[in-house]
C-alpha cells in the first residue's frame, strides 16, 4: 500500500500500469490483495449503509362473524346479569364472590353512561365466551382461540391477497400488549403457517394501543439488515383475559370501549414489489414519556383492591396523551410542513420566545396542509374530538377515524388499519398523496408513520361493507356530550 502511495505522490502511477500491461513488473501480491480488499469493503460499507426503501405491499383487517356483534344495550344486559345478587343472594363468602366477578348495580350505571357517550356503534364484536355467564371465567383456552381466530384468518387473507407463500416471509413481528402465552404468538403464527427455520421472529408485549407503529418500526430496521426480505407484522389485543369484573371506575372503562380486532401488515424492500406495493414508509417517529412517573402510571395494569386484575386509567391521561402528541408533532413537522407553515411556527415562537410576547397564542401549524389522509388511534370519542381540535382538522379528516371507532371500537393498535382500510374503501388515495397513522399508548408513548401513497388505491374491504355514514353521524349527534 505503501509503495503505491509513493507513486501516486510522485506521479508515476502510470508507470506501474504500463509495466503491469506490459507484463515485465513484479507486483506484490500481498499489497494488490490488500488494496483490492479495501476497495471492496469500502464499496460495501457505502451499499449497506445507503437506506433501503421499505414499502407495504399491502394489509389486512379481522371482521368477525354477526354472531360476535355486541350491542351496546346488550353490553349493559349481560354486565346487569353479573351483578351482586341482593339480600336474599347474598354470596356466602369473599372467596365465591372473588370467583363469580360480579358487579354492583352503581358500577352497571356507570358502565351504561360510559358506553352512551362513547362514539360506539351498535355492530362492535366480543368473543363468544364472554357471553357464557354459566362459566363468566375466561380461560388460556379461550384466549388462545380468540386470537388464532383473528390472527390467522387476517394472515391468510393476507397471503392470499399479495400471492406470498409463508415460507418467502423471512421476519415475523407480532404486537399484542395484554396475552403473552408460552410458546409466543409470534412462534404460534410461524407454527400454524408452517414457515421457514430461517425466519426470525419478535413478540412485543405491554406497548399498549401504539403497538403497532412500534413494530412496523422495528421491521424497517429489520428491512435496513436483510435485503431483499419479506416482513409480515401483526397487530392485536386479546379481549378474552382482560375483561375487568371489579368495581373501581378507574378499571371499568376499558369493559365499555374496547373490543376484538386485528391486522396483518406484509413489508418488503425488494425492489421488484415497487410497482404493486401500496405504500412507501417515509418516516416513523416514536416519542416516549416514560421517565416522567405520571406519564408512566397513567395506563397501569394491576389488581384492585378485592384483587380482580384490570387496566387503571388515570384522569391525568388525555393532559398527558396532549404532552405526547405536542412533543411528537414538533419533531414530525419540520419533516412533512411545507416551508410556509414551518416559518409560521417560527415567527410565532420567536415573538413569545425571544421578543416577550407571552399573551400571543402559540401557533399550530396547519398539519392539513402536510398530509392528505390521516388516521387516528380509536381510543375513544374523548381522543378523536381533542385531536381534532388540538390540531384544528377538518370533519372530512377526521371521519375515519370516528367511523372506525363508531363501527369497531376501540381495537388497541390494529384501530389505524381499520381505519386506513375505511379510507381505501370510501374514499380512495392517489399516487404520491401522504398518510399519517398516530398511535397513543401505555408507557406513554405517542407513535407516527408516514406513508406515500404509490399507486392509485380504491377498493372495498370485506369489514367495511355495507357501513351507513349518514347514520353514523346521526347517532353521533344524538349522543349526550
Amino acid at each position: 500500500m505503501l509503495e503505491l502511495v509513493n507513486l501516486w505522490h510522485a506521479g508515476e502511477l502510470h508507470r506501474l500500469w504500463d509495466s503491469v500491461i506490459d507484463g515485465d513488473v513484479t507486483v506484490n501480491m500481498v499489497t494488490l490483495v490488500a488494496c483490492v480488499s479495501v476497495l471492496l469493503a469500502a464499496l460495501a460499507a457505502l451499499l449497506m449503509s445507503a437506506s433501503r426503501t421499505v414499502y407495504l405491499l399491502d394489509f389486512a383487517i379481522y371482521k368477525p362473524p354477526d354472531s360476535w356483534k355486541w350491542s351496546k344495550p346488550y353490553a349493559v344486559e349481560m354486565a346487569r346479569s353479573l351483578m351482586v345478587k341482593g339480600p336474599d343472594g347474598e354470596l356466602e363468602t369473599r372467596h365465591q364472590r372473588k370467583q363469580q366477578q360480579m358487579f354492583t348495580d352503581s358500577t352497571v350505571d356507570f358502565q351504561t353512561k360510559v358506553l352512551a357517550r362513547s362514539g360506539l356503534g351498535d355492530d362492535t364484536y366480543l368473543p363468544p365466551c364472554m357471553a357464557d355467564l354459566a362459566n363468566p371465567v375466561p380461560t388460556m383456552a379461550h384466549a388462545r382461540w380468540e386470537f388464532e381466530q383473528v390472527c390467522f384468518t387476517a394472515v391468510r387473507d393476507l397471503l392470499n391477497k399479495t400471492g406470498i407463500t409463508p415460507r418467502q416471509i423471512k421476519v415475523v413481528i407480532v404486537n399484542c400488549s395484554l396475552f403473552n402465552p408460552t410458546p409466543s404468538l409470534s412462534a404460534t403464527i410461524m407454527n400454524h403457517f408452517k414457515m421457514g427455520s430461517d425466519t426470525i421472529n419478535y413478540n412485543l408485549s405491554g406497548m399498549g394501543c401504539s403497538a403497532s407503529v412500534v413494530a412496523v418500526d422495528m421491521a424497517r430496521q429489520m428491512l435496513q439488515l436483510y435485503a431483499d426480505t419479506y416482513a409480515l407484522v401483526v397487530s392485536t389485543e386479546n379481549i378474552t383475559q382482560n375483561r375487568y369484573f371489579g368495581n373501581k371506575k378507574s378499571m371499568l372503562i376499558p369493559n365499555t370501549i374496547f373490543r376484538v380486532g386485528g391486522a396483518a401488515m406484509l413489508l418488503t424492500n425488494k425492489r421488484k414489489e415497487s410497482r404493486r406495493s401500496k405504500y412507501r414508509l417515509d418516516h416513523v417517529l416514536r416519542t416516549n414519556l416514560a421517565s416522567n412517573d405520571a406519564a408512566f402510571n397513567c395506563v397501569y395494569e394491576t389488581e384492585d383492591e378485592e384483587g380482580h386484575r384490570g387496566v387503571r386509567l388515570s384522569k391525568d391521561l388525555m393532559a398527558i396523551a396532549g404532552e405526547a402528541l405536542k412533543a411528537n408533532i414538533t419533531t414530525l413537522g419540520p419533516l412533512v410542513l411545507p416551508i410556509s407553515e414551518q416559518l409560521l411556527f417560527a415567527a410565532n415562537l420567536a415573538a413569545r420566545k425571544l421578543f416577550g410576547y407571552k399573551k400571543l397564542k402559540s401557533y399550530m401549524p396547519d398539519f392539513g396542509l402536510a398530509f392528505d389522509h390521516i388516521c387516528i388511534h380509536t381510543g375513544g370519542r374523548a381522543v378523536v374530538d381533542a385531536i381534532e381540535s388540538q390540531l384544528g382538522l377538518s370533519r372530512d379528516l377526521v371521519e375515519p377515524s370516528r367511523a372506525g371507532l363508531y363501527r369497531f371500537g376501540n381495537i388497541s393498535s390494529s384501530s389505524i388499519w381499520y381505519v386506513l382500510a375505511y379510507i381505501e374503501s370510501y374514499k380512495g388515495l392517489n399516487k404520491g398523496e401522504k398518510v399519517w397513522q398516530m398511535g397513543f399508548g401505555s408507557g406513554f408513548k405517542c407513535n407516527s408513520a408516514v406513508w406515500r401513497v404509490n399507486r392509485r388505491i380504491k377498493g372495498m374491504h370485506e369489514a367495511w361493507e355495507g357501513f351507513d355514514v349518514d347514520r353514523m353521524w346521526t347517532d353521533l349527534h344524538s349522543m349526550p356530550e
